[in-house]
């Protein structure tokens, strides 16, 4: 039975049938499933602009396979234009209202199926959270990447115009030629042109078997999309009368298999949180050891912006997400996708070009898989670091700390050539309750880039952008709010980090440490709204900063 029944049938429910009615709804619409376009469109947010096109589609695909569309909005926000503000601490929290938004509209209106249309970072985990906490029939539909601007001979993305502001403070550009840089790096519609996070999570939702093959590479222009919108439409009211539901689909095997196109992909280290908590919404156990364990297992295939030179438009035309599938098949768990078919189905069916950017197992862009997880003393609960944007030089180091308490002292004192080669820079109470919001530190990062360092290692209980490349640790568990040991380092302090070993260390007397311990108090921040609400029921980023039940 529809889960609707409960608002159309029966005379009980002629004042809900009237409503529908003033809506448009007919007599036989009134007997199909009632199918709901999650839709995050908006005209501030470069990923989302175009979605109102796709919405179309989608609304299209599902009246022509016999069901009923009704369309409502998400918000959604722009991580880059958040980012190295007050702005970027509401990030992370939008990713919990975007989720209890889709529950309250499917739940309210008794809907049959959903299909989730998002982009970009904190939308599409968001959505996905929604689908397996609600667990009605769900396929989602990611926007896809904008294509790479163009200057001088060069492709572009957004990261270079972020790298160009150290440059112009180092003094090696002009400010002219940042303004040429600005205007020529992002020509249109679609997510920042990397595996930077809103890639690296449609990447993720196509390899957890949530979005049809080939949904995540698309560009956001190309009219593949506007098919796969149609289709995704369509098998939306398949999906409801096969009641396959989404817990049958997000599962231990498919987060796994997810994890393992992360390793192969070198993708965002956002996507630690947001599998962990799309885990936790599909009652899944999934900790920081499958992370680890996975990583050691898969080498690195793609060498993708930011760490290499390639873009999604050139995973796309390399096979997409079912050609890096297809390469790592012997690793994959079976399972089920929202196609109808096996993820394993996938792997095998792929058309893999001649010409393409994907390794082989055999000989990869690296042995070791992108993401890294580390733990020791400086983070007894873990911390992440993208390994495949980290120049092996730099696996092995111990420098001094250079410490501050927040992203903003920090940036002055890296704009000020306070910092110098060979300092360990570490950013805390930025963590998930004490930024609140754990913001994403991409200014920093591409400071240091710009000014040319490339032995200077950033630590932080905040997060780092996918767009981050260097040695640049993020999510330290537990945070300093919380009294983790970061909260006890001083400036001169030797810290150690081994990527091989996945060690992070503060090399520190245990006595020391335990007489400051003792003289710690936690920094209290005025705080109202959303942000006061998050910081009061935020858990640690090593269980995916979910809110506490």
């Amino acid at each position: 039975m529809m889960r609707s029944t409960r608002v159309k049938a029966g005379y009980q429910r002629a004042p809900n049938r009237s409503l529908l009615r003033s809506l448009g709804v007919t007599d036989r619409e009134m007997d199909l499933p009632f199918i709901g376009v999650a839709n995050a469109w908006n005209d501030i947010v470069p990923g989302h602009v175009h979605l109102r096109m796709l919405a179309t589609r989608v609304r299209e695909g599902i009246a022509a396979a016999g069901g009923v569309p009704f369309e409502f909005g998400v918000i959604g926000i722009c991580d880059g234009i958040a980012m190295g503000h007050e702005g970027m601490r509401y990030s992370l929290p939008s990713r919990e209202n975007i989720a209890d938004s889709v529950e309250l509209m499917v739940e309210s209106h008794a809907l049959d199926g959903i299909v989730l249309l998002g982009t970009c970072d904190k939308i599409v985990p968001g959505m996905l959270m929604a689908a397996a906490r609600c667990n009605v029939p769900a396929i989602a539909v990611t926007g896809g990447p904008m294509l790479p601007g163009y200057l001088e001979g060069k492709d572009l993305s957004l990261i270079d115009v972020f790298e160009g502001v150290g440059k112009v403070a180092a003094g090696t550009m002009s400010e002219g030629e940042l303004h040429d840089l600005e205007c020529a790096a992002m020509p249109g519609c679609g997510s920042c042109q990397g595996l930077y996070t809103a890639n690296t999570m449609a990447c993720m939702t196509e390899a957890m078997g949530m979005s049809l093959p080939g949904c995540a590479a698309t560009p956001a222009v190309d009219a593949e999309k506007l098919r796969l919108a149609r289709l995704s439409g369509e098998r939306a009211v398949e999906l409801v009368r096969e009641d396959l539901r989404p817990r049958e689909i997000i599962t231990r095997a498919s987060l796994e298999n997810a994890i393992r196109v992360d390793m192969a992909l070198g993708g965002s280290t956002n996507t630690v949180l947001h599998l962990m908590a799309i885990a936790s919404e599909a009652e899944v156990d999934l900790s920081l050891d499958s992370f680890r364990k996975i990583g050691r297992e898969i080498p690195h295939l793609c060498h993708m912006q930011p760490a290499g030179p390639h873009s999604m438009l050139d995973l796309h035309r390399s096979g997409g997400i079912p050609a890096v599938l297809r390469e790592l098949l012997p690793t994959l768990e079976d399972a089920k996708t929202v196609s109808g078919k096996t993820i394993r189905q996938i792997a095998r069916e792929a058309k893999v070009p001649q010409k393409r950017i994907i390794h082989t197992m055999e000989k990869p862009v690296s042995p070791a898989g992108g993401l890294r997880i580390l733990s020791g003393s400086l983070a007894p609960g873990g911390a992440v670091i993208k390994s495949a944007a980290v120049s092996r030089e730099m696996w092995r180091y111990a420098g001094p700390a250079r410490v501050f308490d927040g992203e903003e002292e920090a940036m002055s004192a890296i704009v000020s050539r306070q910092v110098r080669e060979g300092d360990v820079v570490v950013i805390r109470y930025e963590g998930p309750a004490g930024a609140p919001g754990m913001p994403e530190m991409l200014s920093p990062t591409s400071a240091i880039v710009g000014f040319g360092y490339t032995k200077v290692v950033l630590v932080t209980d905040g997060r780092f952008s996918g767009g981050t490349r260097g040695p640049c640790i993020g999510h330290v568990t537990p945070e300093a709010a919380a009294g983790g040991p970061i909260a006890l380092v001083r400036e001169g302090d030797t810290i150690a980090l081994d990527l091989e070993a996945g060690t992070l260390d503060l090399l520190v007397d245990p006595g020391e440490l335990a007489r400051r311990r003792a003289e710690w108090k936690p920094k209290k921040k005025l705080l109202r709204g959303v942000l006061a609400r998050y910081a009061e029921m935020v858990g640690q980023a090593d269980r995916g900063a979910v809110l506490r039940r």
